[in-house]
């Protein structure tokens, strides 16, 4: 697997150093609201993730800081009902939205719980980005569709982030990697850079701490 994104994305060996200094800072949980009023006051920028449900979310949440276990992942696919709030080094904080498709519930249960991450999206003054993720051996499926639709119409900005990237040749993920761009290139709040992550490997992470780090404190 080759280097993944950085010549093209930009950073400079300072700006990545960085990065790893910040994100080995301490992180911790702080709440998961399960309404917008249950939310912490929007005192500091936030970036949030999105996926769909099995994804590998919180895998990567936990790489980005270097813990096994600070985000929680279920058993049981869609069974994250809350908008769960960590915070980094007192700068920062990374947000985990609940997955959609494959949610073990009712639909009247998902529709609520999902309803509450559109809520977030909108109603977040301080959230600077979201990082959509995406399954790189699979890329964008229809039903990723209503969550790039919901982005675009809160006007957020939004980049895809592909995961489980050292699970496909280098080959398949670059062609991967082009069809997102094409399918995401007239969405308007679309980031026009596509990421590819793999949590186990460590691959693509320091890009995605430098680029979290210059959104939020550039």
């Amino acid at each position: 697997m080759s280097e993944l994104g950085m010549d093209e994305l930009g950073y400079g060996e300072e700006e990545i150093e960085a990065a790893r200094v910040l994100f080995a800072q301490p992180a911790t949980f702080m709440m998961g609201a399960v309404k917008m009023d249950g939310m912490p006051a929007p005192t500091l920028p936030e970036v949030a993730f999105a996926g769909r449900s099995n994804v590998g979310k919180s895998s990567l949440i936990n790489g980005l800081v270097g813990q096994n276990h600070l985000a929680r992942a279920s058993n049981s696919p869609g069974r994250t009902r809350e908008v769960n709030f960590f915070v980094l080094a007192e700068k920062l904080r990374l947000v985990d939205l609940p997955g959609y498709g494959f949610a073990r519930v009712s639909k009247s249960i998902a529709d609520k719980f999902q309803d509450l991450g559109r809520a977030y999206l909108r109603g977040r003054v301080n959230l600077k980005r979201v990082y959509l993720l995406i399954d790189a051996r699979h890329g964008l499926k229809s039903v990723d569709a209503e969550a790039l639709d919901a982005l675009d119409i809160a006007a957020v900005s939004y980049q895809i982030v592909l995961t489980k990237a050292d699970k496909i040749k280098q080959s398949e993920l670059d062609v991967t990697v082009d069809k997102t761009l094409k399918a995401i290139a007239k969405r308007p709040a679309a980031f026009p850079k596509v990421l590819a992550t793999s949590s186990e490997k460590g691959y693509g992470l320091p890009e995605l701490r430098a680029e979290i780090a210059r959104t939020c404190l550039s």
